[in-house]
């Protein structure tokens, strides 16, 4: 009978308390040294690497770990410097300039990971030089090995990271072939130092122009096999299905499918012969975007399945773990929930009941979580009956109507400025949170510190001069959290924590069932922030789509059913907000791009039933409310009519990480509706200067009507300091105040 292997494809970073973002933000605070980082950030590789060592895998993946970004990492290694950062020392704090920007240039683009919330450095070509930098992969997978942990190397394919890539002049093919032998020389050295697989992971070859690719694709693994290292490759795809036949054609020792998130296809084109038995068959089964349990006995039948097929099966995760929480152990949930639940231990732990069960006839471990699967999906959390087609799903007027309403009750200037909405969250925020969710403070007591720093800050941005303010979210841990916190049908976990970007990191709540809103859950702290100040104060709200996009969502159910749950949630609290008084009301769907399904045979009944949900949400308000949103982050290009067939009053939308890329979107639609783009970027530190500023606004209006342009940051500011924010807020006003200025001595 076959041997079942088991492997992983990669551990989250983070640690179980986050301890990885605690370390490197000490670094960035000068409160440990270089030293100190490098030797923390290895004890917690160390940590990973033996824990994943205790489920009994048969291979480890190294190369995984970062000090920022795997895309990053790999851009360093091959020299791919942005120009502005060339001629340094390639180290630590290169990295985190390249990824931050400092106080002389702009960071990279930080762009979604494919279909997912994780967020990645672009690597930029122009005028790059490439050539093989300290071999960090070499080092990692050497340091595993004097653990005594059998690893295998993973490293982002030639083919994945030029696609990923913008800038140079060569072609894409050239700059494959550029980077060849530097990958082939990395490859030997991790060959030579007694690697049995390296791990190439090629995710763009699950995209709708992985044919564009095929010829490059096959010219790159043959020059791999020429140097006879293709017996010791395995390209990894995952997110999606490939063309199993084409990919069956390459030189090299086998191949990593997702058998989770490819809607059966890869299964089917196994069975109709596309796989040649002499290839390894990596088997992504346990689902690693996801926290629910699997059902165990499913993946058993599909690995009986599979066996007929391959002379050599590894079971794994359908994706690199980095998407889902480390642990459940330090969980204190309910019982009848936890028990559907699997974070990544528990994902390796049910990788490992499998293999027991085929290698050893030992069948406890599978009979337990067989058990525990059972009693989950006995439990009974759908209750409720919608009434979807009760809720308008489209506005009562049109924009022009509406905007002679709003425009006459706003009363607002030419280039009116404004926030994303989050201000910074504080030591002090922070602490008076934590205190008060542990009982050390009583509400009243808590109450009173969110009113103190809400008031602070409407103080604050009444003096920079911004038009129209908010409350600033301090009440608030995350946009999608906060929002499962108070939504039935929702669990918030306690240290679930994922990786978003850098440090950054968020805590997806659980859909568990059926999602309902019961009472207000942001009209206290508007309504107090409203009756500060004359000028208007935004409602803010988290939209449908991104609270499904940015939660574990339910697998039980169809997507469109639990967004529409969402969705009719939102609305109960949009009208809550317009009935306290509230004029404008910001519905953020950052994560609507990010949803985007990676073939387009998918995308026009994605993004229909997206614009239904968000219109559920938004469109019950009187022709006077002016209806905000906000997307940040993501490449636009593909669902731009979408954005517009949102509605939406006034969308703010992120330009300046992009470089102004986003703008050219425009020239293929007449933008009609209001629209702020953003003018500098909040994940850098770097304050922007007043001609940045106003070349941005400058760029921005040779597409986009004057009288519909809005001002303001790409995104919240909660993760910035308040020294920072003051002083760009400060630029940003300023730079408006002199284009107000210019146009009235012009008029």
């Amino acid at each position: 009978m076959m041997t079942i292997k088991t492997s992983n494809l990669g551990f989250p970073r983070l640690g179980r308390k986050r301890e990885w973002k605690k370390t490197i933000e000490n670094y960035w605070s000068n409160k440990i040294t270089a030293d100190e980082l490098n030797q923390q950030l290895s004890d917690l590789h160390k940590e990973n690497l033996l824990l994943q060592k205790n489920y009994n895998l048969d291979s480890i993946p190294v190369g995984d770990f970062s000090l920022y970004d795997h895309i990053l990492d790999t851009s360093l290694l091959f020299n791919i410097i942005p120009e502005r950062f060339q001629g340094r020392e390639v180290n630590n704090d290169l990295l985190f300039d390249i990824a931050r920007g400092n106080k002389e240039h702009v960071a990279s683009a930080l762009i979604k990971w494919f279909n997912t919330n994780y967020h990645y450095i672009v690597p930029e070509w122009d005028n790059a030089e490439p050539k093989l930098n300290h071999n960090v992969l070499l080092e990692r997978f050497n340091y595993a090995r004097s653990l005594n942990v059998n690893a295998h190397p993973v490293i982002v394919g030639p083919i994945t990271f030029v696609q990923l890539s913008k800038g140079g002049n060569q072609t894409f093919e050239e700059k494959v072939e550029t980077l060849l032998p530097l990958y082939k020389e990395v490859l030997q050295s991790l060959v030579d130092a007694g690697a049995e697989y390296i791990q190439i992971d090629e995710p763009v070859l699950v995209t709708d122009t992985s044919e564009d690719f095929e010829d490059i694709t096959r010219h790159a693994y043959d020059y791999f096999a020429q140097a006879d290292l293709g017996k010791k490759l395995v390209i990894q795809t995952y997110f999606e299905r490939v063309n199993l036949k084409f990919l069956n054609s390459l030189p090299v020792k086998g191949f990593g499918l997702d058998f989770v998130h490819d809607n059966g296809y890869n299964l089917s084109q196994i069975e109709a012969g596309a796989l040649s038995k002499d290839k390894t068959l990596y088997a992504g089964i346990i689902d690693g975007r996801n926290v629910w349990a699997a059902d165990i006995e499913a993946k058993q039948s599909l690995i009986e399945k599979l066996q007929n097929y391959t002379s050599e099966l590894v079971i794994q995760p359908s994706s690199s773990l980095l998407h889902v929480p480390v642990s459940l152990d330090d969980e204190t949930l309910d019982e009848s929930i936890a028990e559907g639940l699997s974070f990544a231990t528990e994902k390796l732990d049910e990788l490992d009941a499998l293999r027991r069960l085929f290698n050893e006839d030992d069948s406890s471990k599978f009979n337990d979580l067989k058990a525990r699967y059972a009693r989950f999906q006995n439990q009974s959390f759908k209750n409720l009956e919608y009434d979807f087609d009760s809720v308008r799903s489209s506005r009562k007027s049109p924009f022009a109507e509406r905007r002679k309403e709003q425009d006459a009750q706003l009363n607002l200037p030419d280039l009116p400025t404004t926030t994303i909405g989050s201000f910074p969250q504080s030591q002090e925020v922070r602490k008076q949170r934590a205190a008060w969710k542990n009982n050390r403070i009583t509400d009243a007591e808590y109450n009173e510190f969110l009113e103190s720093e809400i008031a602070r800050w409407i103080k604050i941005q009444e003096d920079i001069g911004l038009d129209v303010l908010v409350h600033g979210e301090f009440e608030r841990n995350d946009m999608v959290e906060f929002f499962g916190e108070k939504l039935q049908g929702f669990l918030v976990t306690k240290f679930g924590w994922v990786q978003s970007y850098g440090s950054r990191a968020v805590k997806p709540p659980i859909i568990y069932g059926d999602v309902k809103w019961n009472e207000p859950l942001t009209v206290k702290e508007t309504l107090y922030a409203q009756g500060l100040t004359d000028k208007p104060v935004k409602g803010m709200l988290t939209g449908p789509v991104t609270i499904l996009n940015w939660s574990f969502e339910r697998v039980d159910l169809p997507r469109e059913e639990v967004q529409n749950q969402i969705a009719l949630a939102i609305n109960e609290e949009v009208l809550a907000l317009e009935d306290a008084g509230i004029k404008i009301i910001q519905v953020d769907e950052p994560a609507l791009r990010e949803g985007l399904p990676l073939r387009s045979e998918y995308h026009a009944d994605y993004l229909n039933k997206a614009v239904h949900s968000f219109k559920l949400a938004t469109s019950s308000v009187a022709d006077a409310t002016q209806i905000h949103t906000h997307m940040c982050y993501s490449q636009f290009g593909q669902i731009i009519h979408a954005i517009y067939d949102l509605d939406a009053d006034v969308i703010s939308i992120e330009t300046s990480r992009s470089h102004g890329d986003l703008i050219q979107d425009f020239e293929d639609i007449t933008y009609d509706l209001g629209i702020g783009l953003g003018v500098y970027d909040i994940h850098s530190p770097r304050i922007p200067t007043e001609e940045e500023i106003t070349t941005a606004i400058d760029r921005a209006l040779q597409q986009i009507d004057r009288s519909l342009f809005w001002v303001n940051p790409d995104c919240g500011l909660k993760t910035r300091k308040e020294d920072e924010v003051r002083e760009a807020l400060t630029v940003l006003v300023n730079s408006v105040d002199k284009l107000r200025k210019t146009k009235s001595a012009t008029v």
